[in-house]
């Protein structure tokens, strides 16, 4: 694990998520040149417009990392089509998900099942990255989340591919560093990108939070007070509360980067990682 992250480095080489909706079109200039871009997948929009974002980035001199939802890939032949625009567009970094809806319009009900099938496509890719959960998962039980994660890791390995591990939003840090150290001893060698929410309205953030399923932190923001008691109290939250702490746990639980969730307020966030790096040693 590398020894050299700080929350220099963290917030330096932060990646963006945006989303693939109307909104995301004003906010595309405020992304730092040759930005990091992590594209989600909307269960409304669909693969189509993930894919359509992703080479407007890349077009723009970004990087794009598209999120790929298992659940909404109909069969091995949209799996090829995926892998191929990987390959014919330069893409080289891919998020998989398993996806929102509650039935698969297709062959994939899970995560595990498209990973096999993409990784035998000619995809092209560098690294691929799957999800982790240090406030565990709304509806499937923690055994069976972490037994996932660590096959995912088992099917990069074999087809010698690198992978990495981006976390949900988790407010308890505590509770992030128990499960990281957990997750390591049980075998979890990927890097961990940390997922933390970009600047955002208050109400925003809780609504989301709990529709993401991280009422668990969410409840322990609300109990504690100190820095992350004040999420309840100030207009906008700050993504250095969770970001500071993180930082300093970077090289004792491998987390190689930060997932900025900006739910497309770009701007505010491109505005908060310039005023924070101005002040970081």
């Amino acid at each position: 694990m590398s020894t050299t992250v700080t929350t220099s480095s963290l917030v330096a080489d932060a990646r963006y998520e945006v989303v693939p909706l109307k909104s995301v079109e004003a906010q595309l200039p405020h992304l730092p040149a040759g930005a990091s871009v992590s594209v989600t997948c909307s269960p409304t929009k669909g693969l189509p417009a993930t894919l359509d974002l992703t080479a407007r980035l890349l077009d723009l001199g970004h990087s794009a990392i598209p999120h790929f939802s298992a659940r909404l890939v109909h069969d091995r032949d949209e799996v090829r089509r995926l892998a191929a625009f990987c390959a014919s567009h330069g893409v080289r970094e891919m998020f998989l998900v398993a996806g929102d809806p509650p039935d698969p319009v297709g062959d994939y009900a899970g995560a595990l099942a498209f990973l096999r099938d993409f990784l035998a496509c000619d995809h092209g890719l560098q690294r691929i990255g799957v999800t982790a959960y240090p406030d565990g998962h709304a509806f499937i039980p923690p055994d069976v989340v972490r037994q996932a994660l660590l096959a995912k890791q088992a099917l990069l390995a074999e087809a010698g591919v690198a992978g990495f591990a981006t976390t949900q939003m988790c407010f308890d840090i505590g509770k992030w560093r128990s499960w990281a150290t957990t997750a390591r001893a049980e075998g979890l060698a990927l890097p961990l990108h940390a997922g933390v929410p970009g600047v955002i309205d208050r109400i925003k953030l809780l609504t989301m939070g709990l529709r993401l399923g991280v009422g668990a932190s969410m409840r322990y923001v609300r109990k504690n007070g100190g820095i992350l008691g004040r999420l309840l109290t100030q207009a906008t939250y700050d993504p250095s509360q969770l970001v500071t702490p993180l930082g300093k746990l970077a090289d004792e639980l491998g987390i190689e980067g930060l997932h900025l969730f900006t739910f497309n307020n770009v701007q505010a966030t491109a505005e908060w990682q310039r005023s924070t790096l101005a002040k970081l040693p």
